[in-house]
């Protein structure tokens, strides 16, 4: 079944996908570092010349340039199936709330509204005594009144 997934992948998906997990390797490291060091060595055989210089600067260049685009397309890729996976978590779990579900399409105001809400669910979270117990974005602030309003009574019907 992966054989069948794979040929949907466009032939830029595939070498952009190979070629990062390539250069990220160790013996791509260990060849690049060799290549400064050949580059290195090589400085007193061509009197430290503009033209030695240009030959690692143009080089250098060229790879920087094209590997950012193959590293933001393999970046582009896994955000997204980091988000499509946890948006499953999202939208299957009966008390999440789903406005978290492509939470990534809000502007950052949204988000930022959205994160106070979490601000407040750790603060609350940590007047809790057991860690068995947790908060939904929208019940947190009610159930943490409720909670308190029992224990109060518990505490006057004990003392």
């Amino acid at each position: 079944m992966k054989k069948k997934e794979n040929k949907k992948l466009s032939v830029f998906e595939k070498f952009a996908s190979k070629v990062t997990k390539a250069t990220g390797s160790t013996p791509a490291f260990l060849g690049a570092f060799a290549i400064v060091l050949i580059w290195a060595v090589l400085g007193p055989f061509f009197n430290y010349s503009e033209t030695w210089q240009l030959v690692i600067n143009t080089g250098t260049t060229i790879i920087t340039f094209l590997m950012v685009f193959l590293i933001q397309k393999a970046q582009n890729k896994d955000s997204m199936a980091i988000q499509l996976k946890l948006n499953e978590l999202v939208a299957s779990h009966e008390f999440a709330s789903n406005r978290l579900v492509d939470v990534e399409d809000l502007s950052e105001a949204e988000m930022k509204v959205l994160q106070r809400y979490y601000v407040l669910l750790a603060e609350l979270s940590k007047k809790e005594d057991s860690l068995q117990h947790s908060h939904s974005i929208d019940e947190a602030k009610e159930t943490h009144q409720i909670k308190t309003a029992i224990k109060k009574k518990k505490r006057k019907s004990q003392g």
